[in-house]
């Protein structure tokens, strides 16, 4: 079907993929243990679209350029370091929201608890992805494992893979961002305790950008 081979095994390794820890992981975690569920939740889908448009890319043929250049791999792996280093800096910087609430009306605190910009959450995880070569280049790998060669709408193939690998993402991350939220919700009723949240998260945003830099295509 769709010029795809064991497509079971193909399910099968997305979900053990998935399961291993990594840059999406550690960017879904810090989110949703430092600002909670929604942020989390929002991250997630910003991370798999992040996917869908790996996935687009790798299905036109366009992540073909990434891995045959070293010049674009490394502009692209530039870009995505500086972005995640930009996104610590402002976690180390940003005050927490118990504390700019603290003292206010309570309509006012109200208003502060709300601040988040879930939006902009979201397209910090499709940027965090999609600056990511190393993704471009698992897709370019993996996936032709599971196409059968002398099918000729390879790209079609290359699209059911792809939002089969966003699907049992979406479901592996959705339940990690609950998960880290939940357990870490008392702890950010505390002031002091969501400041150090926050600034332990600045810390590993800004160390995934270091991790990214120095990895090779």
């Amino acid at each position: 079907m769709f010029g795809i081979e064991n497509y079971l095994g193909f399910v099968m390794a997305a979900i053990l993929l998935n399961l291993t820890p990594g840059t999406d992981t550690m960017y879904i975690i810090t989110r949703s243990v430092s600002q909670g569920n929604k942020a989390g939740l929002y991250s997630v889908l910003g991370i798999v679209t992040g996917i869908l448009v790996h996935t687009v890319l790798a299905a036109l043929g366009l992540s073909i350029i990434l891995a045959n250049s070293p010049l674009a791999f490394t502009f692209v792996k530039y870009i995505g370091a500086i972005y995640l280093c930009y996104l610590g800096v402002k976690m180390l910087t940003q005050k927490s929201d118990a504390v700019i609430a603290k003292g206010l009306p309570t309509n006012d605190k109200a208003a502060s608890a709300k601040r988040l910009d879930y939006g902009k959450i979201y397209k910090q995880g499709v940027l965090t992805n999609t600056f990511n070569p190393k993704v471009a280049l698992f897709f370019l790998a993996f996936f032709p494992q599971f196409i059968d060669p002398s099918y000729t709408h390879s790209t079609l193939s290359f699209l059911v893979l792809g939002l089969t690998f966003a699907v049992t993402g979406l479901v592996w991350c959705l339940c990690l961002a609950l998960l880290a939220s939940r357990f870490s919700k008392k702890l950010r009723e505390n002031p002091a305790i969501e400041t150090i949240l926050n600034k332990i998260s600045g810390a590993v945003f800004i160390g995934l950008g270091i991790k990214l830099l120095t990895e090779k295509g």
